[in-house]
């Protein structure tokens, strides 16, 4: 795998993990109050979702072993396309539901 796909892969990674980070140990509430948090989580999908739109632009293969990568990319961009339109509880529940499953795939594409 080139190195550029490689290196988008470990942002990718890197972003996933501090989104994690960030929620640990907070419920929905704390999210949705806290403008400061949500910013931060946001711009981390931002940094996912870009990363995968130029792995499909340099390497389309790649992201068949990606699930979902249509949707994170469309996620991406809503958030900066359609800043005023964001629900919360959409991002909180791909945190809840669709991140461990990023992390997973783009865990067995990393050497």
């Amino acid at each position: 795998m080139k190195d550029e796909i490689l290196k988008h892969l470990y942002d990718i990674r890197e972003a996933a993990m501090v989104i994690k980070s960030f929620v640990a140990g907070k419920g929905f509430d704390e999210y949705s109050k806290d403008e400061l948090l949500r910013s931060g989580v946001e711009r981390k999908f931002e940094i996912i979702g870009e990363a995968l739109n130029r792995i499909r632009k340099k390497d389309p293969s790649v992201m068949n072993r990606i699930r979902d990568h249509r949707d994170i990319i469309s996620f991406r961009n809503i958030l900066i396309h359609g800043y005023d339109s964001i629900d919360d509880r959409i991002a909180w529940g791909i945190i809840q539901e669709d991140l461990d499953r990023l992390l997973e795939d783009i865990s067995n594409l990393l050497p």
